[in-house]
């Protein structure tokens, strides 16, 4: 049973991080500055970032050991989830993308609620 557990895990991070690469080409293409790194071919870690704009930064980390969301402003860090807490702030980031809205308004009001 866990070597089932440990290989669907693996297959879960590897989905995440193409996923992380796409959002990061098509953010690329819409005018944002984005990035998402990987470690060796075997896709079992990567660093995303983009920049919102005003000093507004969006770092996810995913690997093996966690997922991290962490959110800053003018270096400093507003938000910092993990686990699926996480993954859901990356999905309302990808809404963002898929349905064209300004994400530093969308973000503006999250974060001041």
């Amino acid at each position: 049973m866990f070597t089932r557990l440990a290989e669907q895990h693996r297959q879960f991070v590897k989905d995440l991080v193409m996923n992380l690469q796409a959002m990061a080409i098509v953010l690329e293409r819409r005018g944002y500055l984005a990035s998402c790194y990987t470690c060796g071919g075997q896709m079992n870690s990567a660093s995303f970032m983009v920049s919102l704009g005003d000093n507004h930064l969006i770092r996810f980390l995913v690997s093996d050991y966690g997922i991290t969301w962490t959110e800053m402003r003018d270096d400093r860090e507003l938000m910092k989830l993990e686990g699926a807490e996480a993954i859901s702030q990356l999905q309302d980031l990808a809404n963002l993308i898929k349905y064209h809205i300004q994400p530093s308004e969308q973000f503006a009001i999250t974060n001041a609620s």
